[in-house]
């Protein structure tokens, strides 16, 4: 039995990739598509400047866009995919869900707030559980979780299996895909024979988000990791695939190899778009890089290269796709999940 779907923003670059996503998926069925004013009442196929490496699904070209209003979302669709603006999402969200939907968010709105669930399902698939506090706090009928941002989600993965070691303090400074800034973004004068280093909020979600992802649920309140995450982010001129240099101190003696092992070890979900491996190790020192690794594991694999000691802990660089395990697939996984916990 399917699971009927909308997408909010669904003519951006996320929204895009959401479609390529979800049209082939066995358990969802896309069933509406929202976007601005501008394109409000057109087909799918005129309204969006398509943007993807496959042609616009036949199923989907042909749907009318809606508003991005409750009111216009057929009542029998059962799960939202966000893709809006933060700004427009702060404002559009809350009244989906307090009509009765399930939002599984990309935005980076309410991504920090006390009862909203952060969650990357192979991390911390325990916080989904925050939707009960949620929902007795707000007296919301439906839920909202969010997926981190996209150089969040490519280094926490790591961090959460170095935790055994004791992790105190993370050091990381990102080589970030001009996708991540969207179509028109960056433009290719600012590009071009550049880097670009400073991102503007990147920094401080970074430092912030992998907190409340590494936190502990007791069932009632999200109580933060005390690790202390400092980050440098900064824009260069490779399309998709941010690349992330870690370096992390740690209370404990870990050997290389040690680390290593750990990574292998890190747990998988069974999900339909989760990975059978979620991070690989390259024993080659020129490994992972964005043109070669990205689409490890359709997109869903976080790449590491080989991991290097230092006086307080280890250094390796991670990297993952920014619009597919970063953004898309990311809200595509949490929707996998609220289904397998029964939240629809």
């Amino acid at each position: 039995m399917s699971v009927r779907v909308g997408i909010l923003g669904a003519t951006g670059a996320v929204g895009q990739r959401l479609i390529q996503l979800l049209e082939p998926h066995p358990q969802f069925e896309i069933a509406a598509l929202t976007a601005s004013e501008s394109s409000a009442g057109r087909s799918y196929s005129d309204a969006a400047k398509w943007r993807v490496n496959t042609p616009i699904p036949d199923d989907v070209a042909d749907l009318t866009v809606s508003a991005t209003d409750p009111d216009e979302v057929p009542n029998d669709v059962d799960l939202i995919f966000s893709s809006l603006p933060s700004s427009v999402g702060e404002q559009v969200e809350p009244d989906f869900v307090e009509d009765g939907y399930v939002v599984s968010s990309n935005s980076s709105n309410s991504r920090l707030a006390e009862d909203v669930p952060l969650v990357i399902p192979e991390v911390n698939h325990d916080h989904l559980d925050l939707i009960e506090v949620q929902r007795d706090e707000r007296g919301w009928d439906g839920a909202l979780i969010k997926n981190p941002n996209c150089s969040t989600i490519t280094m926490v993965p790591t961090l959460a299996q170095l935790d055994q070691f004791g992790l105190e303090k993370v050091f990381v400074s990102t080589l970030q895909a001009v996708s991540g800034a969207g179509y028109d973004g960056v433009t290719s004068m600012e590009i071009i024979d550049n880097v670009l280093p400073h991102i503007g909020g990147e920094e401080e979600k970074m430092e912030s988000e992998s907190r409340k992802l590494l936190g502990e649920f007791d069932g009632a309140e999200l109580s933060w990791h005390d690790v202390d995450v400092t980050a440098s982010c900064n824009r260069v001129a490779t399309l998709d695939g941010h690349l992330e240099n870690v370096f992390a101190e740690l209370a404990e003696d870990a050997s290389a190899s040690d680390v290593e092992a750990a990574f292998r070890e890190a747990p998988t979900i069974d999900l339909q778009s989760a990975p059978d491996e979620l991070i690989k190790v390259f024993e080659d020192p020129n490994r992972p890089q964005p043109r070669l690794d990205r689409n490890l594991n359709d997109g869903q694999g976080i790449a590491t290269g080989p991991v290097q000691e230092t006086s307080d802990g280890v250094q390796f660089d991670c990297l993952a796709h920014n619009t597919i395990r970063g953004a898309a697939g990311a809200s595509v996984l949490n929707g996998e999940l609220l289904v397998e916990e029964g939240y629809l």
